[in-house]
């Protein structure tokens, strides 16, 4: 950089192409924040790829910018960035690298003749986002993130590359195996694209048939749990098949774990198959040490003597050994451990070195046939905290020492160094960061079986049908994206012939969203004949003997067929004819082969009329679809008689009603026949409906008499899904029903459904703001099922919930439900119960609903009382006279109901029942089941304990760990262990509070809470399944 001394804004260099990206150095004079001109200085940044306007670009760099000393034997000055460069964060460096006056320092020799030399070193990852060609670059491709898979790609990697693995996975019989549910024809596939593939390799279809869900694909899981699952669900697989015993062959070692007694001859040992080696990290400094600590022998001594059965209590040593190595060696380092003092996982960065080469000898019992010398084959590594981070794995395909980087769907060359020494963890000293990038998994091969292990795998070692199989997915999958990029050149077009409309039972002449239809995807700009041409070629039919009739929606909601000028519009597209985008909905009329003619009969427009036909037969309250007709419209409309007569089967001069079916409720009986049809019709129309009957003197007992009786019922029938409310996702049954129902005949419809008494259910509305039972309906409710339906959405599906009863309806609603829990004299919770009282009981009524449910001691009290628990603290005893509408359950307020101990049936002068708490250290954090305790005044205080440890069943050596203590509000007395208490009755009597109620002291436990506690994060730490 020339001039230094006049420079006055930011100067960039020549861009230098490092992994395909452009960077250059940048430099700019900086003045402090205080505006002090004498603190100015140099800032110097590294900027990548700044001319990029994409936004999906991402590298990874460690760098050393440097200035030089143009003086002899002048010493240069640098500084190290590491940084994830990006379009936001494009440049990287020092805004003060240098101070103004140390930059001019003739002694330092920075500048010559005015100018200055700078120098950058970059070493970055190769590139994410950016056009990177991973098999030009490796010969290898990677796998695409489907959000927080990487852990999965890493290890996907690991196991392509173990040739021999590959090879028995692609041998594997899938030929008739579902697509989407085979974990093996998925990892088939993923192998053959990792293989053949040019590009990244996507990886849904394989988590797919592991039967997850969206959401496990994206939390990142456990990758060694992943390993031994995806190993175990293979190995199962295999069973049965050409490539049985492939994976104990690879991955399968063997250990001896034995205790053997000091001083007494007697050994007790197992041999156990092992498919990976945890090895501890926490403490060890290298492979090795974790190797010895893993055989490391535990005495077995004093209380913690082996029970060596007829020897008695012995003294021994426990340990384990190897008895032989696996050619494909897992060792999973133990970085993740569970930290009691936080009680959270955390990840141990500390360092950890492992070798290229490795030599397991001296840990096995005997000698092998060939020696226990291992060659690094592939490292996983993770950066991040216990949280989250980001997966990778260097891979040394060919175990000769070429390492790659495999980083999703980037691939790219690395060396030694990079592969194994940066991922031993622990401090870098010259970037003053703690590195949370480590290996976590490590895969050695056994020297005598690498030729085996990674022999090499080509197309010939894959079956064809395997190959052809998959060849064929590719291309329907190609068609389907074809399809998908063309889909705006093209509409769809719904056929409809006369066979869809028999049968159909409601208004007009098919249900538009429930018919199967024939669907064709005509190009927008195909003309009407060429449309003509397809079906005709579709339908097996003559271009004369078929017509198309579009269907329109009419002004009162109505859908029905209108005419069509062919011979006007024959060379219209269709996107013209169908006015918009779709789909286009045509019922194609076509000659009936009994009609012996060769062509469809004219059609005049201005002079016939379309009719459609139904006959109604009230016997069955059934509708026959009976065709179509054109007629004249100035013929009387007797003159259709006869052919109603013949369509429904009825003698000539059978006498018929007629109507019309003008939309959904509105059915008109045709009163006058001899009125030409243009005006004996409303509003005469194309497609028009016809309905007729057998007019009959006697047809009252029918319980639809008429046709027009029928459409009404029709018009308030509604699809009704009940679920039941306490299965979760139940998907329930449906149910057609009427809207005019009321509340016992939709109960009767649902018990009658169930085979349940009807007044053994209970209904609930659906929630409106989300899907889930709502407010109970009352069995006296009066109004009607569509008053119940009304919060639903025209088409939305209507559902109501339902739950079996125990008790009648009409009993319940006079009644409240009750939860509580039975605790037994053990202390041990036994169950929740649900009781019914009634809403006016009072506590003495619950306690007679509880006592059939429970069990009493055979010499107890037989009496019950109901007890106020508020966070895990007896608050009080409730009175037998308390009215049941005064108690009330809440979110840290529970009750129980347990029998009254003998000790505690009747309570002296002198005597006290007191409430007791377990706590730990805060008197706020109780926990398990609390419990009242009889005190008498002046009792010592040990044989208070001596109670204590007898209700609770308590070895003496925990019970010497408890503490006691007198608590009133929060604060805490501990009662001494070093001097004879005696019970003083008024430390437990409660103690009055200005302006509030007493408070009552309770005495609290204070030891250890052995209960496991349920993490937050459970949803976090659910087991990695493969369901298929």
């Amino acid at each position: 950089m020339e001039n230094i001394s006049r420079l006055k804004e930011s100067h960039l260099s020549p861009p230098c192409m490092v992994r395909n990206l452009p960077w250059k150095i940048m430099i700019m004079p900086r003045n402090n924040p205080n505006h002090d001109r004498q603190q100015k200085s140099l800032g110097f940044f590294l900027q990548c790829n700044g001319e990029s306007e994409s936004t999906s670009w991402s590298c990874s760099a460690n760098a050393e910018l440097k200035m030089i000393s143009q003086k002899p034997g002048g010493d240069n000055f640098a500084r190290k960035i590491q940084h994830l460069f990006f379009m936001k964060e494009n440049d990287w460096g020092f805004s003060h690298f240098l101070s103004w006056q140390d930059l001019m320092d003739p002694e330092k020799g920075y500048v010559k003749d005015d100018s200055i030399l700078l120098e950058v070193h970059v070493k970055a990852d190769a590139p994410h986002g950016v056009c990177w060609d991973s098999k030009k670059h490796t010969g290898f491709v990677g796998l695409k993130n489907q959000g927080a898979t990487c852990y999965m790609n890493s290890l996907l990697q690991t196991l392509y590359f173990t040739n021999q693995l590959r090879k028995a996975v692609y041998l594997m019989p899938t030929e008739s195996d579902d697509s989407s549910k085979s974990v093996p024809l998925a990892l088939q596939r993923v192998f053959y694209e990792l293989q053949f593939s040019d590009k990244p390799v996507g990886t849904k279809k394989l988590t797919k048939s592991f039967g997850w869900e969206t959401l496990d694909s994206f939390m990142q899981h456990d990758v060694q749990e992943l390993c031994r699952v995806l190993l175990d669900n293979m190995e199962s697989k295999m069973k049965g098949t050409c490539v049985e015993g492939t994976i104990p062959k690879l991955f399968e070692g063997k250990m001896l774990s034995y205790i053997k007694c000091k001083h007494v001859e007697y050994l007790s040992s197992r041999t156990e198959p092992f498919y990976d080696i945890q090895l501890n990290v926490k403490g060890r400094k290298t492979i090795t040490d974790s190797f010895k600590d893993y055989i490391t022998v535990e005495s077995l001594e004093g209380d913690n003597k082996y029970d060596a059965g007829q020897h008695g209590m012995q003294e021994a040593a426990k340990g384990v050994i190897f008895l032989s190595f696996p050619p494909v060696l897992h060792l999973q380092l133990m970085r993740f451990q569970y930290d009691p003092l936080t009680d959270t996982n955390i990840k141990i960065n500390d360092r950890f070195e492992f070798p290229e080469k490795l030599n397991l000898e001296k840990f096995l019992q005997d000698k092998e046939k060939t020696p226990a010398n291992y060659v690094l084959h592939a490292v996983l590594v993770h950066s991040g905290d216990n949280h989250g981070g980001h997966y990778v794995v260097y891979i040394n395909p060919k175990g000769d020492g070429k390492w790659c980087k495999f980083d999703d769907d980037v691939v790219s060359r690395c060396t030694r160094q990079e592969g194994i020494d940066a991922n031993f963890g622990g401090h870098d000293d010259e970037i003053s960061v703690k590195h949370c990038t480590n290996a976590y998994m490590l895969v050695y091969i056994r020297e005598s079986f690498i030729g085996e292990v990674l022999q090499s795998v080509d197309e010939s070692d894959i079956p064809d049908t395997l190959i052809e199989r998959l060849l064929e997915e590719k291309r329907v999958e190609a068609q389907k994206r074809k399809e998908r990029t063309e889909a705006h050149l093209y509409m769809n077009v719904q056929v409809a012939t006369d066979d869809l409309f028999c049968g159909h039972q409601g208004s007009d002449l098919l249900d538009i969203e429930k018919a199967n239809f024939r669907n064709f995807k005509v190009k927008k700009t195909a003309t009407l004949m060429e449309f003509l041409e397809m079906l005709s070629e579709n339908l097996k039919c003559p271009i004369l003997q078929l017509r198309p009739w579009p269907f329109a929606q009419r002004t009162n909601h109505t859908y029905r067929p209108t005419v069509l000028d062919i011979d006007r519009d024959i060379n219209k597209t269709i996107q013209e004819l169908a006015e918009g985008e779709g789909p286009w909905t045509v019922w194609v009329e076509t000659l009936t082969p009994e009609s012996n003619k060769d062509r469809l009969p004219l059609f005049d427009k201005e002079g016939d009329v379309l009719l459609f036909l139904k006959r109604y037969d009230p016997r069955s309250g059934s509708i026959s679809y009976c065709g179509h007709i054109y007629m004249p419209i100035v013929e009387p409309i007797n003159s259709l008689v006869p052919l109603l007569c013949a369509r429904g089967n009825f003698p000539q001069g059978t006498d018929l009603i007629l109507y019309e079916e003008v939309k959904p409720n509105l059915v008109e009986r045709i009163e006058d026949y001899h009125l030409p049809i243009e005006k004996g019709l409303e509003e005469l129309m194309d497609g028009d409906i016809i309905i007729f009957q057998k007019e009959e003197s006697e047809h009252d007992h029918y319980k639809l008499p008429t046709a027009k009786d029928y459409f009404r019922d029709l018009y308030y029938r509604v699809e009704v899904s009940f679920c039941d409310k306490n299965i979760p996702n139940d998907p329930g049954f449906t149910l057609e029903l009427s809207q005019r129902m009321n509340y016992d005949q939709v109960a009767n419809a649902v018990g009658h459904y169930l085979g349940v008494d009807p007044y053994l259910l209970q209904f609930f509305k659906t929630q409106g703001y989300r899907d889930g039972p709502g407010n109970p309906i009352r069995c006296t409710y009066e109004g009607t099922l569509k008053e119940l339906l009304v919060y639903f959405k025209p088409r939305q599906p209507k559902k109501l919930y339902y739950q079996l009863l125990s008790i009648k309806i009409n009993e319940l609603e006079n009644k409240r439900q009750f939860k509580c829990t039975w605790v037994s004299c053990k202390l041990k919770e036994e169950k929740e119960l649900v009781l019914y009282p009634s809403k006016t009981g009072t506590v003495k009524d619950l306690l007679e609903d509880a006592r059939p449910l429970v069990e009493l001691q055979p010499d107890g009290t037989g009496k019950l009382r109901l007890m106020e628990v508020i966070s895990y603290k007896v608050f009080s005893i409730l009175r037998e006279d308390v009215l049941l509408e005064c108690v009330n359950a809440g979110a840290t307020k529970t009750y129980r109901v347990e029998e009254v101990p003998l000790e505690e049936a009747s309570i002296a002068q002198d005597e006290m029942l007191i409430p007791v708490a377990h706590y730990h250290k805060d008197v706020f954090a109780t926990f398990g089941v609390p419990f009242m305790l009889k005190i008498k005044h002046g009792e010592s205080f040990s044989s208070v304990k001596d109670r204590v440890q007898k209700k609770l069943e308590v070895p003496d050596k925990e019970f010497e760990k408890f503490k006691f203590a007198v608590i009133v509000m929060g604060r805490q007395t501990y009662i001494p262990e070093d001097k004879e208490y005696y019970v003083d009755l008024d430390d437990f009597s409660p103690h009055s509070i200005q302006g509030g109620m007493p408070a009552r002291p309770w005495l609290g436990l204070d030891h250890v809470n052995k209960t496991p506690k349920r993490s937050r994060n459970y949803y976090l730490e659910k087991a990695i399944k493969i369901h298929n």
